[in-house]
């Protein structure tokens, strides 16, 4: 093919993407302006003491799983995924910017989360625990809040789960981010000086066999977070981290080796905080506390309606109760929504089998 021939193919298809981007313009802004007749209507019909409820996860939920099961490429449904939430993102924050609680400081994997799921148009706010995470959002200083819940690898982490003992919180939504871990280190330090590695106790264990082949001699220092791991090197130069690729643009860091992790499908799921009831999508989880009588037979009663009713179970934890000594709850997740007429029968049996059913929330099953 010639250079001119080439040159006019060129030019061709660029006055091609021009003109789809003009549609692609108008095509936003109107979609924006239904964002915004939404957000008029909800003001004029919504009692004047209750604040309207903008963000909708089973409506967006929705959208996003009929656009990916319409796509027909070249795009991948994860890309048209992450690019229609940027869309609803700006769109919702000419409704009502969001705020979100995370567990901080900036650049950690729960930072990540909330951009992903609430994407880049939200307000993003850190906070120095879980327990902050939940208060902030009890007392209105959030809309939402985002922590994790539960590893592939390293299992449940349980501090998130004793806050929702007593916390009036109900679970919006869950996101799963797969974790990637880096090795990085200030960019004034050499590797060779390196005696110790700061990183949440969490991403250690996830990157053991790593560590113990490369760097076996290297003390390994836990801290609260893996973006608290990060910050610490800002003015060290014998000190190495573990933590996302966030944290190393956050903080500057150069990254040494990447995807360190010891399972390379390690995800994190998270969950999102709020104060409303979700409806259902039809791809809905449900969550539940159940505290019963320390006696035989009491957990086998609480889990009997579940076959019974051919639901499935996704997940039980049992932790300690706080009212008294050597009694338990348990964290049960299955599939399905409160409101439908079988699970609302099923809860109904377990709560006639325990001491208390507290149930955290009904939510749309995490999307890619």
């Amino acid at each position: 093919m010639s250079v001119e021939n080439q040159d006019k193919m060129l030019q061709d298809i660029r006055i091609r993407i021009d003109a789809i981007d003009d549609q692609l313009l108008q095509l936003l802004n109107a979609r924006a302006k239904c964002a915004e007749d939404v957000a008029e209507v909800k003001m004029l019909s919504g009692n004047s003491d209750e604040v309207p409820v903008f963000y909708r996860p089973e409506r967006e939920a929705t959208i996003l799983r009929r656009l990916t099961k319409n796509n027909t490429g070249p795009l991948g449904n994860e890309d048209v995924t992450r690019m229609f939430r940027e869309i609803i993102s700006c769109c919702l924050s000419l409704e009502q910017p969001l705020s979100i609680a995370f567990l901080g400081p900036a650049g950690t994997y729960t930072e990540a989360a909330a951009v992903k799921h609430f994407g880049k148009f939200a307000l993003t706010r850190s906070a120095a625990s879980i327990d902050e995470v939940f208060r902030d959002v009890e007392l209105g200083g959030a809309h939402y809040g985002i922590v994790p819940v539960e590893n592939s690898t390293e299992g449940m982490v349980n501090h998130t789960l004793d806050c929702f003992i007593n916390s009036p919180l109900h679970i919006c939504a869950e996101v799963e981010l797969p974790i990637h871990h880096m090795l990085m280190i200030n960019k004034n330090t050499d590797i060779k000086a390196v005696t110790k590695i700061y990183s949440h106790q969490q991403a250690l264990a996830q990157c053991r066999l790593w560590l113990d082949a490369n760097m076996p001699t290297v003390e390994r220092i836990a801290v609260a977070s893996n973006a608290e791991a990060a910050r610490l090197l800002k003015d060290q130069t014998d000190a190495a981290a573990i933590a996302g690729e966030i944290a190393a643009g956050q903080y500057n860091l150069r990254i040494l080796e990447k995807n360190i992790e010891d399972q390379g499908d390690n995800k994190t799921r998270f969950l999102v905080l709020g104060n409303q009831f979700v409806g259902p999508c039809g791809a809905d989880k449900t969550s539940i506390l159940v505290s019963v009588n320390n006696e035989p037979g009491a957990l086998y009663r609480i889990l009997e309606p579940f076959h019974r009713y051919n639901v499935s179970l996704s997940r039980i934890e049992t932790r300690p109760s706080r009212s008294s000594d050597w009694t338990y709850v348990f964290f049960i997740d299955f599939d399905g929504h409160q409101s439908d007429g079988a699970i609302s029968q099923l809860l109904e049996e377990v709560g006639g089998e325990s001491r208390q059913v507290k149930m955290l929330g009904s939510y749309p099953q995490a999307i890619a």
